[in-house]
């Protein structure tokens, strides 16, 4: 149980830019890494940046490298590994706290990593918490609107994630590694990020037009299959890894071990091997006739994307979307995602979520708000989280899909007051073993 505490309360009287909470972090990152002596000069260090995905296109990267018999460091959102250990990353932050990266850089070094594969977020850039991290190769796949209560503007978000691209050959050069940049073609501010300035660049996109590309894509029912068009080469694969986002994050990931020369047969068979990456539109398996999925949908356009995914998978009759209410962050965005949930799902349950500063039946209130339908009109609030997943696991019926949004992986729910351990899949099962034929088992 973690209470509130002084620095918290004293932050949200501190504006997101103001330049002491800048100057702050700023120093943060320049006192940890005179601790630790930046031991990212030692390792390959690649950045991944982007709104949605990273988290999954981050864990494959380390994971197809580690599968290459390289020694790897990777920190997601949700994980991080050190060679062939995996710990929760129970922070709540995409990017870590200076001491603990450069702490967790340090003992990968000593553990003899040779790669550092590491998620970062807009708000690390923006406070310039990645300073002196010598990195080389860096891959941007996407923008959709987040962190606008910090950035403002669309382009102003673009240009904070363009930092990375125009630092890249700023930073200290290692022997023998090119700098690299990686851009999707799919996303309104390629032309941003082509400007970089970098040794090698390699883009990506679904169709025509980039260096790596997605052909004849085919979704089956336990996999998928494509081939992967390089300038010099076509790879036909299959991988257990299904839906579109995946065929995206599996070119990133295909560019990052090109650009590392990893030989091509390699690429096809690591493809294969792998078979599931967590967190990610994760399946909770049961005895029912209905499906449940788990994701961590925090944009207008990530769900946008899951609810079509899910929509165009056969023999769907409703689609049973557990909406969250979520907290302090940019709420410009609330209202479009209430829309995308309005308009994508056939039955609402809207319920709590990490609250942090705010109250909850306010947020609760205000998603009411933006959903067009009566409540009890395919539309429920319950606010407990796990009063709310039981109820729709208790009324679900054949060929009905069940998805649980935005947390995810995460392990603890934040309240005004402390943290609570919590997990939507273990909550999920658990419930699932209390439910038989519908009814709760006496």
């Amino acid at each position: 149980m973690m209470n509130s505490s002084p620095i918290l309360f004293l932050k949200k009287f501190i504006s997101l830019n103001s330049p002491i909470r800048i100057l702050y972090h700023f120093m943060r990152w320049v006192l940890a890494n005179l601790m630790y002596w930046n031991p990212s000069k030692d390792m390959v260090v690649i950045w991944i940046t982007w709104t949605k995905w990273k988290t999954t296109t981050t864990n494959i990267v380390a994971r197809w490298l580690k599968q290459s018999w390289k020694k790897v460091f990777m920190f997601s959102t949700v994980n991080y590994m050190i060679w062939d250990d995996f710990f929760d990353n129970n922070s709540k932050m995409t990017s870590p706290s200076p001491f603990m990266l450069q702490k967790l850089l340090k003992k990968a070094k000593n553990a003899g990593c040779e790669y550092a594969v590491i998620e970062t977020s807009s708000h690390s850039i923006y406070y310039n918490r990645n300073y002196w991290i010598d990195f080389d190769v860096v891959a941007f796949t996407n923008l959709s609107q987040d962190h606008l209560d910090i950035h403002k503007s669309m382009d102003e978000y673009a240009k904070v994630k363009y930092r990375l691209f125009e630092n890249l050959v700023k930073y200290k050069r290692k022997p023998w590694v090119k700098k690299v940049s990686i851009v999707n073609l799919d996303d309104a501010y390629w032309e941003l990020f082509l400007q970089a300035i970098a040794d090698n660049i390699y883009t990506f996109w679904l169709w025509n037009n980039a260096h790596i590309k997605a052909l004849n894509i085919a979704y089956w029912k336990d996999f998928t299959t494509f081939d992967i068009k390089m300038p010099s080469n076509t790879l036909s694969v299959k991988t257990r890894l299904k839906w579109e986002f995946n065929v995206y994050n599996i070119l990133a990931a295909v560019c990052v071990l090109i650009s590392q020369r990893i030989p091509v047969e390699w690429i096809v068979e690591t493809i294969e091997q792998i078979t599931w990456i967590p967190w990610r539109l994760e399946e909770v398996e049961n005895s029912s006739w209905f499906k449940i999925f788990v994701d961590y949908a925090h944009t207008e356009q990530s769900l946008k994307s899951v609810l079509e995914t899910i929509r165009k998978m056969e023999g769907i009759w409703r689609i049973i979307t557990v909406f969250w209410a979520t907290w302090d962050r940019d709420k410009t965005k609330r209202p479009k995602m209430w829309k995308t949930v309005d308009e994508l799902s056939d039955v609402i349950i809207v319920t709590d979520d990490d609250t942090y500063t705010e109250d909850s039946l306010s947020i609760i209130n205000q998603v009411a708000k933006g959903i067009t339908r009566k409540e009890w009109e395919d539309f429920w609030i319950v606010p407990d989280r796990a009063d709310a997943i039981r109820t729709w696991l208790i009324m679900a019926k054949e060929n009905d899909v069940i998805l649980i949004s935005w947390k995810w992986a995460e392990t603890v729910q934040v309240t005004n007051s402390w943290s609570i351990p919590w997990s939507d899949v273990g909550v999920t099962k658990a419930i699932l073993s209390e439910i038989r034929d519908n009814e709760l088992v006496i």
